[in-house]
């Protein structure tokens, strides 16, 4: 692969070495990896310490309502942001036993990303004092191991005080203010989120587009959105869009294969009398089914769609039951 390549390029041309036999022809090609520097004890304590330093502090200026921005040097514009997780994935040191301390803070920046959401400047914060309150403590004398239970122990305690502490969030007044500070206390914006929240509610989707306009607006869709397209291009009925857009459809849904036609007709025949659209949701449709589907549906006896079921096994069946009962 092209990272291999690179690796066995630069080692070649700095080791390398092509011996040849007394004819002039190659005989062996001998090719030696990167030197790899190893640390041990107070030198490779001080050199990880100062790699999440150097980055914990870069993130570290972005917390509290007085926190500054970050400019990140990117290709084209520069941009600005206050969002620790990004500062973190942007920054590489030079030094290797620096960024192996800094990758440390990278992971718990990532970690909490992926499982809150939120509050990674502040991981990022309280894992640089934990770092070096513990590198301080094995320095003068104390038991890694011991040191490791105490603080697998504390973070528990404080998991429970927490949950003991905490609250449930209460009307569109709570979820404007933490909208607000996680959107660098832009009270604009945690008001349009609160707005959002309040009109799809607590089991809604929201999603974050980028705009062509200078302005940020809220829009509301109806429905319910699957993961899924189309079976077959034919099936689509605004060319322009490439989009399938039905009105008062019948719907459907099976969490069964589709192979044989003689297994829909009566309802083919029915919506064809009903002359109203039919929209197909099942496992797979394939073979004569999906051949007499799109025939019909070129000839315009038929208006028809089909995609495949979104999930697998319990959640699949969790998630048509969902359909069927938006769709009635």
């Amino acid at each position: 692969n092209a990272i291999s390549t690179a690796s066995l390029l630069r080692s070649f041309s700095s080791q390398g070495r092509l011996r040849r036999s007394k004819n002039g022809r190659s005989s062996r090609l001998v090719v030696r990896a990167d030197a790899k520097e190893i640390a041990f004890d107070q030198k490779s304590r001080a050199a990880l310490q100062a790699g999440v330093e150097k980055l914990a502090s870069a993130v570290g200026v972005t917390l509290g309502p007085r926190g500054r921005n970050v400019v990140l040097d990117e290709y084209g514009n520069p941009k600005v942001v206050n969002d620790g997780v990004t500062i973190a994935r942007a920054i590489e040191l030079a030094n290797p036993m620096e960024n192996a301390g800094a990758a440390l803070i990278r992971e718990v920046a990532s970690k909490t990303n992926d499982s809150a959401g939120d509050g990674t400047t502040t991981a990022c914060v309280l894992a640089r004092e934990i770092i070096k309150l513990g590198i301080l403590s094995v320095t003068s004398g104390a038991n890694p191991v011991s040191l490791k239970k105490g603080i697998d122990k504390t973070v528990q305690g404080l998991i429970e005080e927490l949950e003991r502490k905490a609250r449930p969030v209460k009307g569109s007044g709570d979820i404007k203010a933490v909208a607000s500070i996680s959107a660098g206390n832009d009270e604009l914006i945690g008001a349009m989120i609160a707005d959002a929240i309040d009109k799809v509610g607590p089991d809604g989707v929201l999603s974050i587009e980028s705009s062509s306009s200078f302005e940020t607006t809220v829009d509301v869709e109806e429905g319910m959105e699957i993961d899924r397209g189309y079976i077959s291009p034919q099936f689509v009925t605004n060319l322009e869009k490439s989009i399938v857009e039905f009105e008062n459809a019948r719907v459907l849904i099976t969490d069964q294969k589709i192979t044989s036609i003689k297994e829909i007709i009566p309802l083919l025949e029915q919506t064809t009398q009903l002359r109203c659209p039919l929209f197909i949701v099942a496992e797979d449709i394939t073979g004569e089914a999906l051949a007499t589907l799109v025939v019909n549906k070129l000839r315009g006896i038929i208006n028809v769609a089909a995609i495949k079921a979104p999930s697998f096994g319990e959640r699949r069946k969790a998630v048509l039951q969902d359909i069927a009962i938006v769709t009635g």
